[in-house]
């Protein structure tokens, strides 16, 4: 068995497999988890040190298991019990960690949890979640907006109340409040970490706890992307949400967390942080050594990729951060393909897909990536009569939803549904995938896929990169430029953004680093030569 070094997620690189879209092993059209072991070999070989899981839990899937119900159970869709454990055990022995999504702010209103609040203002779960009362004319309580559209509250005849929802009616919020709903959140994930698993990526882990007082949210603004919901044609962007998540108890919930965690060595969150200072609240939700190990928000899965905006980026968690530790992102579930959120007019190429993948893994920090995103894959086109996701059948067709980033993996070229499923899939296949196939860039050794393998693993080799400090030293239209330093070594880290050719006249004198898989960059004594969507390291001297 491979040896997992206890502190393996400072600078680590998760994989996030979408259980639904990754392999179907049963041909029901769904991916599940005999699915996810027969493509650990694969994973492996990426040279990535964890797999986050997205729910796989027991759920009606009104939104796709985010809402859960049944925190220690595996949907029938999805496999066994045995299966999960079988999984964890495989991936051990291949030196991969296991994560798993925790989705805790909310559960399914077909808990029996929430089927037992309901009934009644005096049964034993009547305070597990979010109760209030209507203003005198019947309206809700107060303004606050649902993340997928209208209002947060749902009338609930029985009790004569609203209850909460952040997000969908089905998902009706829990009330950390109440003693006993952190203690069985905290138990349910004490299971799975005796099950083996290595640590809990935690979904809109800034929204737990509500203003008590259920104070109107005043108006925003200044809006602008960069958090849960914040689009311009979606409602939830309009108010400052100063009540309804972030509220200061959050983090002595997530010490109790961090205490269950230390009881595991090895362990490790990972959290989503959505909300309008995101990168303040990751500063405060990761420092002190008691809270998380890591959190990343929405700044770099927005449409803004100018070097202008990434620098203005990371000088703002290198701000805010002291002694925290980000986890950066530019794709997972929720949003559009990076290829195609990041790509210029014509120039969703490969090369504009190693650019991408050079500046994200040489950031500070630890990353995520999200499945295909190896494979350079754009966002799937779907039909509204294909949608599935509600978010998206609502706000259609403005906004198209998450459906188009969920879509199959591409296994094989000239296999049924791309070697994915013999049935229909659950979403259907984007056909221009096929071209970008597992099997199609296997034999390619200047794939996409071939040159994640070999920069992750000459990554691993580089403890500047893993540890080492970042300072930005110049960005334009198209340039970003910044050293990394650890201790005597410095290096300087090259980005064109662009689709043009660029000279950049180097400040110091430097040496190119030998080896680094697929550099374009061209070192010319005092200046540097950088081709469209070209980056380069040199190492500085003196």
């Amino acid at each position: 068995m491979a040896v997992i070094r206890k502190d393996w997620w400072r600078g680590g690189v998760i994989y996030q497999v979408y259980p639904r879209s990754f392999l179907d092993s049963n041909d029901d059209g769904i991916g599940d988890l005999p699915g996810v072991i027969a493509k650990l070999d694969y994973i492996a070989s990426l040279n990535v040190d964890a797999i986050w899981l997205s729910p796989f839990f027991t759920s009606p899937m009104k939104d796709f298991g985010y809402d859960v119900s049944d925190y220690r159970g595996v949907d029938p869709i999805f496999g066994t019990l045995d299966d999960f454990r079988t999984l964890v055990a495989a991936a051990h022995e291949r030196g991969l960690r296991i994560i798993i999504d925790q989705v805790l702010n909310h559960c399914s209103d077909q808990h029996p949890w929430f089927a037992e609040s309901r009934t009644s203002r005096s049964n034993d779960k009547a305070d597990w979640f979010v109760w209030a009362d209507p203003n005198p004319d019947g309206t809700p309580p107060n303004n606050w907006l649902s993340v997928f559209g209208g209002s947060a509250w749902t009338w609930e005849g029985r009790r004569k109340q609203y209850y909460l929802h952040n997000f969908l009616a089905s998902q009706p919020d829990l009330n950390f409040h109440c003693e006993a709903v952190q203690q069985q959140l905290l138990d349910d994930m004490e299971f799975w970490l005796q099950l083996g698993v290595d640590g809990f990526r935690l979904d809109a882990a800034n929204f737990y706890f509500h203003d008590q007082a259920l104070r109107n949210n005043p108006p925003n603004l200044d809006i602008r992307e960069g958090g849960i919901g914040v689009r311009v044609d979606n409602p939830y962007a309009y108010q400052r949400h100063l009540y309804d998540k972030t509220q200061p108890q959050n983090l002595d919930f997530l010490r109790r967390l961090r205490a269950l965690l230390e009881r595991y060595p090895g362990t490790a969150t990972v959290a989503e942080i959505g909300c309008d200072d995101s990168l303040r609240t990751m500063a405060a939700y990761t420092s002190g050594g008691d809270t998380l190990h890591m959190a990343y928000s929405f700044d770099l899965l927005t449409a803004q990729c100018s070097p202008a905006y990434i620098r203005s980026t990371i000088e703002a968690i290198e701000g805010e951060l002291g002694d925290g530790w980000p986890c950066w992102s530019v794709g997972n579930h929720d949003v559009v393909r990076v290829m195609s959120r990041w790509a210029h007019e014509g120039d969703a190429t490969p090369e504009r897909g190693r650019l991408l993948m050079s500046l994200l893994l040489s950031l500070r920090g630890s990353v995520c990536l999200y499945q295909g995103e190896e494979l350079g894959l754009p966002e799937a086109e779907l039909a509204f009569e294909d949608l599935v996701d509600p978010y998206g059948i609502t706000f259609w067709p403005e906004f198209k939803g998450r459906d188009g980033c969920r879509t199959p993996m591409p296994w094989v070229r000239d296999g049924v549904h791309a070697g994915f499923s013999s049935q229909q899939p659950w979403l259907p296949l984007d056909e221009r995938h096929r071209a970008l196939a597992v099997d199609v860039q296997e034999d390619d050794s200047a794939s996409m896929l071939n040159s994640y393998r070999r920069f992750l693993a000459w990554r691993r080799e580089q403890p500047l990169l893993i540890d080492g400090d970042i300072q930005v030293r110049y960005h334009d239209d198209d340039l970003l430029v910044f050293e990394r330093r650890l201790g005597e070594q410095a290096w300087l880290c090259l980005f064109n953004l662009g689709d043009r050719e660029r000279r950049y006249d180097l400040p110091l004198m430097v040496e190119p680093l030998e080896g680094v898989p697929s550099s374009t960059a061209e070192f010319l004594g005092s200046w540097v030569h950088l081709p469209a969507h070209g980056f380069g390291f040199a190492r500085l001297l003196g």
